[in-house]
């Protein structure tokens, strides 16, 4: 094995690369380096490198076109040109569509057949050449420096695309990070080969992203941006609980059990609907978990958020009166038409089936996608799920009474 060879496994492995991506690095490096010394612009130089020899091949690769006569070409980009200076003065981009009709050459990439001819007899319309090119000798100083800035930016594009094939598999699953540092109201991630991005509307409110802290993420997207990945993280959504519950609860994760929906005041309450073909199973109980075990280390996950766990029912009158869960129901009617429930509680239950600032009763109307109309039946009051006014909200520290 040549110290070449040695000097590129050494790169693949400590920048995590194929073999493959550094030699197609290199081969374009020497290609831009052949260009610079012994090159023109108007060719597409092409080279193979062997890294046991360091013997080196260049080709001009072009593909065979049909001839344009030089006057017709002329006229062509003279009018490629009016177009895009009217198309710059509207403040938009040239499209294809509007050039379709012109002739095109690119003297780069294209070569036309009376010149193909020249190479080879047989040149056929379409057909890719690939034309030898002499070495003169060994690279300048220039070249070498032009040869060694592309493989350094070659090998970041490489690593930036790994590190996002690697991230993009990720998207709408749970990653761990550690908290960085905050910039204004963006918090930064630490996920190890990247840095993620927490938006402030995608943080609870209530929760402090100190530095070092490492918490799970659900990962909203990976795209490729101007400075490589960007990864946004989410502490907020509900898609957060639905992920931690598949990692916590085997039964979700095996689908024995199978979450139904999802509705989340991100730091406060979560209502989780959960639902089984398996008669053998309770699936409240498979989630809750031995003395409380498995939900308990969901609610830590989550900073001590409040989760109820109802279990699905096909029938809305029961799902409704379930979703409304720690509030006790007396009676549900239907309005199909409408989708909208009139739910009718007691008076000590009223309060409670509201919730703090309405909460309960609009995480059980976007659970159920019921609008629901909460009726006090000892006295005068009702309530819409859609329109909580402030006047009924209840104190955190009595509604936790009440649910106790």
């Amino acid at each position: 094995m040549s110290d070449i060879t040695k000097a590129i496994q050494l790169l693949c492995d400590e920048k995590n690369l194929s073999y493959e991506a550094v030699m197609e690095t290199i081969e374009t490096a020497l290609a831009a380096a052949y260009r610079k010394d012994f090159g023109n612009k108007q060719q597409n130089i092409k080279v193979k490198f062997n890294p046991e020899t360091a013997d080196m091949q260049a080709w001009d690769i072009k593909t065979v076109v049909e001839d344009i006569d030089e006057e017709v070409l002329k006229t062509a980009q003279e009018e490629m040109a009016d177009r895009r200076e009217k198309a710059r003065n509207e403040n938009r981009e040239l499209s294809e569509e509007e050039t379709s009709d012109l002739p095109h050459f690119n003297p780069k990439t294209e070569l036309m057949m009376a010149e193909a001819k020249k190479v080879n007899k047989k040149a056929k319309l379409g057909e890719i050449l690939e034309i030898p090119l002499e070495i003169p000798g060994a690279f300048g100083r220039m070249a070498a420096q032009t040869a060694k800035q592309v493989i350094i930016q070659k090998v970041r594009e490489a690593e930036r695309n790994m590190v996002f094939g690697d991230f993009k598999g990720q998207e709408g699953q749970i990653i761990m990070g550690t908290i960085q540092r905050a910039e204004g109201r963006k918090v930064l991630v630490d996920l190890g080969k990247i840095t993620g991005l927490l938006l402030g509307e995608q943080q609870i409110e209530r929760e402090h992203y100190r530095p070092g802290a490492r918490m799970k993420f659900y990962v909203t997207s990976v795209n490729m941006g101007p400075r490589g990945p960007e990864v946004l993280l989410s502490r907020s959504t509900g898609r957060l609980v639905e992920e931690i519950f598949k990692q916590e609860i085997p039964e979700i994760e095996s689908g024995v059990v199978k979450i139904k929906g999802v509705a989340r005041d991100a730091g406060y309450r979560s209502k989780v609907a959960v639902q089984t073909d398996d008669e053998a199973i309770d699936p409240v109980g498979a989630c809750i978990g031995q003395r409380g075990s498995r939900i308990n280390t969901i609610i830590e996950e989550l900073g001590g958020e409040k989760i109820d766990i109802i279990e699905f029912n096909s029938d809305p009158a029961s799902y409704i009166s379930k979703a409304l869960s720690p509030a006790k129901v007396s009676s549900v009617e239907l309005n199909d038409a409408e989708k909208t429930a009139d739910v009718q509680v007691t008076s000590d239950q009223f309060s409670l089936a509201i919730g703090r600032s309405g909460q309960n009763v609009r995480l059980a109307s976007e659970l159920t996608g019921w609008r629901i109309n909460l009726k006090d039946l000892g006295g005068n009051q009702e309530i819409s799920s859609d329109e909580v006014p402030a006047e009924t909200e209840t104190s955190e520290e009595s509604l936790e009474s009440k649910e106790e």
